[in-house]
């Protein structure tokens, strides 16, 4: 039985575990918050954008990142669980 589960189920386990992690790296992609961060200052300096419109979203944007940010250290640590 044992053999069956190493043949059988970690490698399925492995291939979850690594499309997990791409999936996490993409959802949380701190590069493109940031670009959306810079875009939704400039949009502030072109005038498109009201004061109060581009405060809420620089601070929704904000924790994003600062979540992101999480992700990404529990990713390289490598304590990311799932649970269900």
């Amino acid at each position: 039985m044992f053999v069956l589960d190493d043949l059988l189920i970690r490698p399925f386990v492995g291939i979850v575990d690594t499309l997990h992690t791409m999936a996490l790296s993409e959802m949380y992609d701190i590069d493109a918050l940031e670009d959306e961060l810079k875009e939704n200052q400039l949009l502030y300096e072109l005038g498109e954008r009201s004061e109060e419109e581009y405060q809420r979203r620089k601070d929704e944007l904000e924790a994003e990142i600062e979540i992101a940010r999480e992700v990404h250290e529990k990713l390289a640590s490598g304590r990311v669980e799932v649970k269900s």
